[in-house]
């Protein structure tokens, strides 16, 4: 071996060899006794971390879609009611336009029966002027008729005879 001439360092003795060894296992333990136990226990922990976040953001997932079904149904329940309302609004406004309509016909009829009962009271009212101012007419006129015809007691006499005769016929 030795002549390849390698240098020292590749080449270890028995003694180096030994304290190397030596010295990697104290740190081999140390490592197992204080070290690994650290970092085995730091990557647990991080494990547990990153499980329990995910079951958290599984739960957030579950949870968001809970609510966006609700939400869907109570969007749901509120075009349903919407309709509804409207719906009743519809049927409200009907009858109060059929209502208004019914009471604007029967208005109207009662004001058209009222006029033509004042033109029926203006119409024998006017007959009854008109029936008095012809008698009153009808008075003056045989008044002066009579007092034409009057004039002598020959013409007195004559009418009286005559009404007598009538009076009598009848």
């Amino acid at each position: 071996m030795e002549s390849l001439n390698l240098p020292a360092i590749l080449t270890p003795d028995f003694g180096l060899f030994f304290w190397m060894l030596v010295a990697f296992l104290v740190v081999l333990f140390l490592l197992g006794k204080f070290g690994f136990p650290v970092i085995t226990k730091m990557v647990e922990d991080r494990k547990n971390y990153i499980d329990e976040s995910l079951r958290k953001a599984h739960e957030a997932q579950e949870r968001l879609s809970n609510i966006e079904r609700e939400g869907e149904s109570i969007l749901q329940e509120a075009r349903e009611k919407q309709a509804q309302i409207l719906k009743e609004a519809a049927e409200t406004r009907d009858t109060i336009v059929e209502k208004a309509q019914e009471k604007a016909r029967t208005e109207g009829a009662r004001l058209l029966e009222d006029a033509r009962i004042a033109i029926e009271q203006e119409k024998k009212a006017a007959i009854a002027d008109i029936r008095q101012q012809v008698a009153t007419l009808s008075v003056e006129i045989a008044e002066k008729v009579l007092r034409a015809n009057l004039k002598d007691d020959k013409s007195q006499m004559d009418l009286i005879d005559r009404m007598l005769d009538e009076v009598s016929a009848n």
